[in-house]
Order: structure tokens, then C-alpha cells, then sequence
């Protein structure tokens, strides 16, 4: 991905491919964030700027620490 690429699309990108790799759903994923699925679709194409409370969230959902979820960003 292009290190020159909007920084919410390679967040989005991020979490859809952690999400993906460990199984979830969109659906079970938004569920388990407790977070409305839309949203969820939303941070995954980048149209969401995402709150930091929203990305703790997150990342303890794919059971990571925020500084691992932003890796490679």
C-alpha cells in the first residue's frame, strides 16, 4: 500500500486485514466491538475519521495493542 495513501484508507485497510485473518465477520466483529456494523464498513473504506476511544476499542477487539494495530501505517 502507498505510504503517500490517505491515512484512513490504510487504517481501514488495516483493521479489514487483521479482521479477515483472524475470521470475524463484519457482523461478529461490529458486534463484538460493540459498534454498529455500518460504522465498521465505514472505518473499513476509509470514510470514517475514527475516534481513539473507537480505536482502543479496536484493537483490543483483534486483541492488540493500539501501537501493533497501527503498525505498517
Amino acid at each position: 500500500m502507498p505510504r503517500q495513501q490517505d491515512i484512513l484508507i490504510r487504517f481501514g485497510a488495516r483493521v479489514r486485514q487483521i479482521r479477515t485473518r483472524k475470521g470475524y465477520s463484519q457482523e461478529a466483529f461490529a458486534a463484538k466491538c460493540d459498534l454498529d456494523r455500518t460504522y465498521v464498513g465505514g472505518i473499513e473504506r476509509g470514510e470514517r475519521n475514527v475516534a481513539l476511544r473507537n480505536i482502543d476499542t479496536i484493537a483490543k477487539a483483534l486483541e492488540l495493542k493500539i501501537s501493533e494495530l497501527m503498525d505498517e501505517l
